[in-house]
């Protein structure tokens, strides 16, 4: 019998209950035997817990009435993988330093372990035995070479797109790396191993041969190992808290599309609009699958495409013979929906650069048709009217969903940025760069260039409600680009010239009202006008506002220069108050004079000659002289 319940969320000496339903596990079993059988149909073992022991497939797995001495080996086996490819290349896709890594990490683990395979001269191989289970690090050993062989496949799927040959490598290694899985778990088969292990191991083991299953192309046999690996990876999720189940969610999501995918090679025609959705919704789909589910939906589209033969525009109907044309104008409508249903602004962004390249590609496939046709172009031109040939006016077409997407986009990012500011406002953050006006200015000059792009397309010239219309969507962005460059000028308290701004918003506002008659309907993708002119309004009442209250607080000296003029100051309740300037100014001060005598140069003194006694001769004579004692 299977008692039901959620399962217990504690420990069990050491181990925890890795499954989604049974009975909560209590180490007095003597009142009988309390077990959970789970999924047995996906291939998962049961468990029970009888007499004190747990029994996974009737074989004992943890006995609660040995000692403690006997601790269980586990190694988060999920956890290993995903930490390891983050931090070591998977993150940009790089699988070539993945496998450098773990070949790296094999290395060191078999010279701790001295579990070396031989010499350098000689190879002596070496299994990994239950016997030697007690040191985790054996099952690592098992781990990293089944993810060393993974990762070499995931690098060899990546060269094959330019090498056929290399496809064969590639399923060489996958099967390599089931080889190495198939090992793991059997080892953790033994009794030595907690049974978290037991059901992680399971789960590698099905993903990795789905995987190959799937290279293979083998959909019903991949679709029962991905079903089980999801249905292990779900009762584990369910039977942990949160931070812990996220890892386990994460692979859940990761392995969905393929099992959608192989349902649909098996013949279920409704997984086809699921994969649809999940890839709108990613904005692109990664890993395994991408290149297949690209291809499927570019074939569908093909299928589609054939039965495609021309199209309407602006009371015109052109013939379409470029396939990639085709195929693009029938996901036009997908792509839309898609980013009008997109969740958040990160998945619209990618889902318009998504239709611009596409429509991009469209359009160089219209432009290499176009080349030989030019001279026949320019004749038609002379002579019929003006009128352009059909793949021109083809080409225009492309050309105005081209530029229409990119407005779309950049005024999706414009609202983004609006909402950015509007919350600046309220509350400001330190240490992040914040939304700026400048950034909505730039991205309204772009929308008017687009616009301008617009109106030249050929083809259109003489179209005048055309013309008119773009004209009208010109005033439009024009008044909102006036309206944030007023709002620049407020940051910096230019009032006057912010007002005349707004002045002239109000102007474009008003054109657009008074000429919008016709209009109505395709101005209605466009942003409010109303709402703007209600906001222009409130905002110059506030601007007269802020230029009173700027010229009272524009003094900014200390209080002892301003005790006769009223000023407001919130610096005086504050913490740092300006009372006087500190320390003071140099300040001019009487110096002591200075005499200068100026008559000593004009005064003429009496000749002194005869009253200083001249100075003796000096020389040979009278050293001679003075010694022979002849004076003068």
């Amino acid at each position: 019998g299977c008692v039901s319940g959620t399962v217990s969320r504690r420990w069990l000496w050491g181990w925890r209950a890795a499954a989604g339903a049974g009975a909560d596990f209590s180490p007095d079993t003597s009142a009988g035997t309390s077990f959970y059988s789970e999924m047995s149909s996906a291939g998962i073992r049961a468990c029970c817990l009888r007499e004190g022991m747990l029994v996974v497939c009737g074989s004992p797995v943890f006995d609660t009435r040995k000692s403690s001495e006997s601790a269980l080996t586990q190694i988060p086996v999920l956890q290993i993988v995903k930490e390891s490819q983050q931090q070591h290349g998977l993150r940009h896709g790089d699988f070539q330093r993945y496998r450098g890594y773990c070949s790296r990490r094999l290395r060191r683990l078999r010279k701790t372990l001295n579990f070396k395979m031989g010499n350098r001269h000689k190879f002596t191989g070496k299994k990994v035995t239950e016997e030697i289970l007690s040191d985790n690090r054996y099952l690592l050993l098992i781990l990293m070479d089944a993810e060393r062989a993974w990762s070499y496949a995931m690098q060899l799927k990546q060269e094959a797109n330019t090498e056929p040959r290399k496809r064969f490598h590639l399923l060489s290694r996958l099967r390599k790396a089931v080889k190495h899985a198939e090992e793991l778990e059997r080892l953790c088969e033994s009794n030595r191993v907690d049974a978290k292990t037991k059901l992680e191991a399971q789960a590698y083991m099905a993903y990795l041969t789905g995987m190959l299953r799937f290279e293979h192309q083998e959909w019903k046999a991949a679709m029962e190992a991905f079903n089980k690996c999801k249905t292990i990876y779900e009762k584990l999720a369910n039977a942990f808290t949160e931070e812990q189940a996220v890892l386990y969610n994460q692979r859940v999501e990761e392995i969905s599309p393929n099992i959608r995918y192989c349902a649909y090679n098996i013949g279920d025609q409704s997984a086809m609009n699921e994969l649809m959705q999940m890839r709108l919704r990613s904005g692109g789909t990664e890993g395994l699958l991408a290149e297949k589910l690209e291809a499927l939906i570019t074939q569908t589209r093909a299928k589609q495409a054939a039965t495609m033969s021309e199209v309407e525009w602006r009371g015109r109907t052109v013939p379409v013979k470029i396939d990639k044309v085709r195929i693009f104008l029938l996901g036009l409508a997908d792509n839309e929906a898609a980013i009008v249903q997109a969740e958040n602004e990160e998945t619209k962004e990618r889902l318009f650069e998504s239709l611009l390249s596409e429509c991009r590609d469209a359009i160089q496939a219209v432009r290499e048709d176009l080349k030989p046709d030019q001279k026949q172009r320019e004749h038609s031109l002379e002579g019929d009217s003006g009128k352009v040939s059909n793949i021109q006016y083809l080409h225009s077409y492309l050309t105005y969903i081209k530029l229409s997407t990119a407005i779309k986009r950049n005024e999706s990012m414009a609202k983004s940025l609006q909402k950015a500011l509007l919350q600046q406002q309220r509350s400001e953050e330190d240490g992040k760069r914040t939304a700026r006006p400048q950034d909505l200015i730039r991205l309204y000059d772009i929308i008017l260039q687009n616009l301008v792009e617009l109106t030249q397309l050929p083809g259109l010239e003489e179209d005048k409600n055309f013309q008119k219309e773009i004209g009208l969507k010109t005033l439009v962005y024009k008044a909102y680009r006036c309206f944030f460059i007023a709002q620049s000028y407020v940051l910096v308290k230019k009032w006057s010239e912010a007002l005349v701004l707004y002045e002239r918003v109000l102007k474009y506002a008003g054109e657009v009202q008074s000429g919008a008659g016709a209009f109505t309907n395709s101005l209605k993708e466009l942003p409010d006008v109303q709402d703007l002119i209600t906001q222009v309004n409130a905002e110059k009442y506030s601007l007269q506002a802020a230029a009173i209250l700027g010229e009272l607080y524009n003094y900014t000296g200390p209080l002892s220069e301003r005790f006769e003029t009223f000023c407001l100051d919130p610096s005086l309740v504050s913490k740092q108050v300006s009372l006087v300037h500190f320390p003071p100014g140099f300040q001019p001060i009487p110096c002591k004079p200075l005499f200068f005598d100026l008559a000593l140069n004009h005064v003429a003194f009496p000749p002194l000659e005869d009253k200083v006694e001249q100075k003796a001769k000096s020389g040979l004579t009278g050293y001679i002289k003075g010694i022979f004692g002849f004076k003068s």
